[in-house]
This record gives structure tokens, C-alpha cells and sequence, in this order.
């Protein structure tokens, strides 16, 4: 590292941390009764500290004084990774459904609670990837059709005494004809403008659902939805809901695979990369997109109809912009495209925050920061497409 490169690094480090401490005072230092300063110092400290010794390590690990533990790490890491790569896809598949099924046996309610709200988001998650990912469409409305999968289980169950397993369904056609009807005036748009427009959708949806008393019972919601029952046998315990969400979650991952993997996928690709060209050649690239809308609505309908069961009550505070742009942070931190990366994504966004949860005040602080650092560090995701292209718009 030279003089230059390490002078840069150091002002990175001390500017960084002075909008630490700008961002950090207000949070812990302002209290009813008046200024603090010690409590702040005594973080800022800890956290400097924890910034110095790593940058520390950083130029010491450039200038090769680390080499006696560093080559004999990155042997060991390419070991793991050659055995990932010779090991066959289905063994690892095996293990990791094994694992899963294994799961609620040794987790607790605690344990078990969290592991569904994982699994409903691997659902909202590998739809938006269908249309942000594979089609390359900007949704910040796509929370609209989980609530419509949600409000259909609810409303058919409670009024017609329709089973969640005969609704499931309903609830994902339902909702993937709310994608073609939002989808159908909008697809025409590109961009920013697309994006303005669904966000736009996302929010009529919402305030439908919380104006139309007689329909959805406003802002009271729903309550007591019947859990999901199959031959007398009623799924009310967290474990046994988990494996009801595990199924769909696996039935998502397969139908995502083999759209990625279909010459619709290829198409979706396709459009991603340059609209014009895939037009040009004969892909006809407004009826996919709307295609795209539709398939990703459906699995968010069947991640909605679950949610709807899980919690016994819906209401339109479950459907809000935040949650469209949490799901939407997933996909992008993991690696559009990529189903192993949305799955990382969601684990980073769901189950790690659950972790820090003793942290509670600085909790949303750290998620941010840890956000910023992986977009700078991997703007491509934490586990990016094989397959990844440039759009004709970024190459201008």
C-alpha cells in the first residue's frame, strides 16, 4: 500500500467516524433532563476503537506482514470451496431440507416465530425477483398483492367457510390478476417512471383496503381467521404452521428455479439486459412483462393467504410502503437474479436483526450502516447471478 492510498484510508476513517459521532450524540446524549455526554464517549470510544484496530489490520494485511496466517487461510477457503464445487447439487439440497426439517425440533416458540417470518419473506422475496431481477422492472408497490392474497383467505374463509387449502390457490390467481390490471397501464413506462407508478398503485390498494368498511372492515381489520386444517387435524401450534410455510417456500424456490431456468426466463433476461434489442428480435416484451408481474404477484398471493393464517387478523398496517422497500432490500442485497442470493438477503434483513435484538436502541442504527458497507463493499450482492449482463441504459 502506498503513502498516498494509506493517507486516503486514514481521512476515510476519521471522516467516517465524525458522522458517527454527529449521528450517535442525538441519539444517546439528548434526554429529558438535559445534555449527556458520557454515555456517547463511552460508545464512540469502543466503536473507534473497533474501527482503528481493523484498518490497522487492513494495512498490515496489504503490506504482506500477515502472510503467515493469511496464505494459510485462503488455502483452507479454497479447499471448502473446490469441495463445494465438486460436491453434487443434490447432495447439498438434501442436507439443507434435512436441516430444515429438522428445525423446529430444537428451536423454541422464540426460534420457530422467526423462522416463518424467514420463510414468508423467501416467498415476497423470489417474486420481486421475477420482476426486478430477471425482468428488470423497479416495483415499489409489490407489498399491494400480498395483501390481496392475504384479504382473499380472509374475507373467502370468514364469509363463504372456504379451507385455507382450497383458498391458497385462489388467493395466488386473485393476485396475479391484481398484477395484470396494475401491470397492464404501467408496463408501457420505463424507469424512474415506473417506478413512481407502481408505488402510486401500491398505495390505491392500501387505501381501499383501509376506505372499504363494508368490504375489508377498514382499519379494524379482520379478525379470528381460521388457522389451516387438513383432515381434522388443525395447524395451531408455530411448528406445525412451519411446516405448512416451509412447503410453499419450497414449491416458490422450485417454480422460481425452472421460470429462471425456461425459455421465459431467458426472455425476461432478455428485456433486463436491452428491451429494444429483445423487441428487435422478436420477443414480445410487453406481454412478458406483464407475465413477469403476474408470476411474482402469484407467490406473494401465497405468502399473504399464509400470513393471513399465521396471524388470525389482517389489516391494512401490514401492507405499507416500508414493507415493499424491505423486500426490495433483500433482493438487491442478496443479488438480483439469484435465489440463493435472495435467500441470504432475507436472512441478513430478517433473522440477523433478530439476533441484536438486546441492542434494541441502536439496532435500526447498525442495520443502516451494515446496509451502506455491503452496497460499497458488494454492490452486486451477497451471492450475485452466474448470469449478469449490463442494461442498455447504464452502458449510456
Amino acid at each position: 500500500m502506498t503513502i498516498q492510498e494509506s493517507k486516503k484510508l486514514w481521512i476515510g476513517l476519521g471522516v467516517g467516524l465524525f458522522w458517527f459521532l454527529l449521528l450517535l450524540w442525538p441519539l444517546t446524549g439528548i434526554e429529558p433532563d438535559g445534555l449527556h455526554f458520557a454515555g456517547t464517549w463511552a460508545i464512540f470510544a469502543k466503536v473507534a476503537l473497533a474501527a482503528l484496530v481493523i484498518v490497522i489490520v487492513y494495512q498490515l494485511q496489504q503490506s504482506g506482514k500477515l502472510d503467515m496466517v493469511g496464505v494459510p487461510l485462503g488455502k483452507a477457503r479454497d479447499a471448502v470451496r473446490k469441495g463445494y464445487e465438486v460436491a453434487p447439487t443434490w447432495a447439498l439440497l438434501v442436507v439443507v431440507l434435512g436441516a430444515a426439517l429438522i428445525y423446529p425440533q430444537f428451536a423454541g416458540r422464540y426460534g420457530n416465530d422467526v423462522a416463518i417470518s424467514v420463510l414468508i419473506y423467501i416467498c415476497l422475496g423470489l417474486g420481486l425477483n421475477i420482476v426486478v431481477g430477471l425482468a428488470g422492472l423497479l416495483d415499489l408497490g409489490y407489498i399491494a398483492f400480498y395483501g390481496v392474497g392475504a384479504y382473499t383467505y380472509a374475507l373467502l374463509s370468514m364469509h363463504f367457510g372456504m379451507s385455507f387449502w382450497l383458498c391458497l390457490p385462489v388467493a395466488a390467481l386473485l393476485a396475479a390478476v391484481a398484477g395484470c390490471i396494475i401491470g397492464y397501464p404501467t408496463l408501457r413506462m420505463r424507469g424512474d417512471y415506473l417506478a413512481i407508478v407502481t408505488l402510486g398503485f401500491g398505495e390505491i390498494v392500501r387505501l381501499i383496503l383501509n376506505n372499504w368498511m363494508a368490504l375489508t372492515n377498514g382499519p379494524n381489520g379482520i379478525l379470528s381467521i381460521p388457522r389451516p386444517e387438513l383432515f381434522g387435524f388443525q395447524f395451531a401450534s408455530l411448528s406445525s404452521l412451519y411446516y405448512v410455510i416451509l412447503g410453499i417456500a419450497v414449491f416458490t424456490v422450485l417454480a422460481v428455479y425452472r421460470l429462471n431456468y425456461s425459455r421465459i426466463g431467458r426472455a425476461w433476461e432478455a428485456i433486463r439486459e436491452d428491451e429494444t434489442a429483445a423487441e428487435l428480435m422478436g420477443v414480445n416484451t410487453f406481454l412478458l412483462k406483464l407475465l413477469a408481474y403476474a408470476m411474482g404477484a402469484t407467490f406473494a398471493g401465497l405468502a399473504g393467504a399464509f400470513f393471513a393464517a399465521r396471524m388470525r387478523f389482517v389489516g391494512p398496517e401490514s401492507f405499507t410502503f416500508l414493507e415493499s422497500a424491505m423486500v426490495l432490500a433483500m433482493v438487491v442485497l442478496g443479488g438480483m437474479g439469484s435465489i440463493p442470493g435472495v435467500i441470504l438477503g432475507v436472512l441478513a434483513l430478517v433473522a440477523l436483526p433478530e439476533l441484536f435484538r438486546g441492542f434494541e436502541l441502536y439496532r435500526m442504527f447498525v442495520f443502516g450502516g451494515v446496509m451502506c458497507t455491503m452496497m460499497l463493499i458488494r454492490p452486486a450482492g451477497l451471492w450475485p447471478a452466474k448470469r449478469v449482463g449490463r442494461r442498455s441504459e447504464e452502458m449510456e
